[in-house]
């Protein structure tokens, strides 16, 4: 991607001297994952302070300290930062939304560069590829997420190499190592959209990409009652252009919601270890059901994708169910479920009757007996 003149914080001219506060406790080296998501962040341990960094609910600031103004930082979001820059090993991010994140990525593309993705990529940024294709600010080249041989090619002459593994909604598993060496050889740069395997699963910093991008309302905040985004890398000029941008931009996180997704950060292992057992369990059940045409579960993480006859029959499915909720997201606590093809956007290599299930902390026995009894009602 070519560089921007005038996108380093000094050159833009939009923040102070100083850097935003950061949490004065860092990550001890040799830490576990999951002891990273629980201990990260946290403020210095004195006497009465809190376990946690407290919500800072405010956008103006004395002046002569490390923040300046609402928009350059914020106590809870250096927080969040710091205890997910951990887990992926870099320095992030944090942004108001997912496709924020995303957006911010895509904008590094210089006019007329190529951007390489896998069909089946969440549809938040193909469309968003698509748009800007349309309006001549980049090309796009679609390749299949399992062809390494098309990626190899396709990278050719890219400026930036976007990866899901697995893929959205089609669970396919890319070769991480191989597609990012061949990036790499190229001259692009990778980013990898690490919102289904979490950083407990997969940590795509340590393959080799330059950038990990997550849509952190669903995984890491985990009750479905956030919107929040993030971006974790260890190029140094990668991270001061993007903050440099998101001061402009605006396009910060709430002081609140960066409070609950670290909240609900410090869950996760757990979340995601009764998430993943579940999930697997009701996997190779789904795929003993003669109605079930195809079971996708990539062997690991919380969601499954099933493939029916087609999109009335899935359809009657999701509409029957009673403890699994019809839902767009994922990755919350609450097991939801949505037939993909019902958006017009959607990929048409993506089954009409194709049904993603997030798989949540209910009882599992109760989970299968629902979809059973509504996978039974349309035989």
């Amino acid at each position: 991607m070519a560089q921007d003149p005038n996108t380093t914080p000094a050159q833009a001219g939009t923040t102070p001297d100083a850097a935003a506060a950061q949490p004065v406790v860092s990550s001890r080296p040799g830490w576990s994952p999951q002891t990273l998501a629980v201990t990260a962040g946290r403020p210095e341990r004195v006497a009465d302070a809190p376990l946690n960094v407290p919500i800072e609910m405010a956008s103006t600031f004395v002046q002569g300290g490390e923040v300046g103004y609402g928009r350059y930082g914020n106590a809870a979001w250096a927080a969040l930062e710091e205890a997910l820059g951990a887990l992926e090993s870099g320095r992030c991010l944090s942004y108001a939304s997912g496709i924020a994140a995303a957006q911010a990525l895509l904008d590094l593309v210089a006019l007329g560069e190529k951007v390489v993705v896998a069909r089946h990529t969440y549809n938040g940024v193909t469309t968003a590829l698509a748009d800007l294709e349309a309006r001549g600010r980049l090309r796009r080249e679609l390749v299949d997420a399992t062809d390494v041989e098309q990626w190899r090619a396709a990278c050719d002459d890219a400026a930036l190499v976007w990866l899901e593994s697995p893929t959205n909604p089609a669970l396919e598993i890319v070769d991480l190592p191989a597609v990012i060496a061949a990036a790499h050889q190229a001259g692009a740069r990778v980013v990898v959209d690490n919102t289904f395997a979490t950083p407990l699963l997969q940590q795509p910093l340590e393959l080799g990409a330059d950038v990990v991008v997550h849509s952190a309302t669903k995984y890491l905040a985990g009750h479905s009652d956030v919107l929040m985004g993030a971006i974790v890398t260890r190029d140094e000029q990668i991270y001061s252009v993007l903050k440099s941008r998101r001061d402009l931009s605006g396009a910060v996180p709430g002081p609140f919601e960066a409070w609950l997704t670290l909240r609900g950060l410090r869950t996760l292992p757990v979340r995601l270890e009764r998430a993943q057992a579940t999930a697997a369990a009701l996997a190779e059940r789904l795929a003993d059901h003669p109605v079930v045409e195809q079971a996708l579960y990539p062997g690991f993480g919380g969601i499954i994708s099933i493939v029916l006859a087609d999109a009335e029959t899935a359809d009657a499915v999701v509409a029957r169910t009673q403890l699994w909720v019809p839902a767009t997201s994922l990755g919350g606590v609450e097991s939801t479920l949505e037939r993909r093809r019902r958006w017009r956007t959607e990929p048409s290599s993506i089954p009409e009757g194709l049904i993603r299930l997030s798989v949540g902390l209910e009882a599992p026995e109760d989970l299968w007996a629902d979809l059973a009894q509504a996978l039974d009602s349309v035989r």
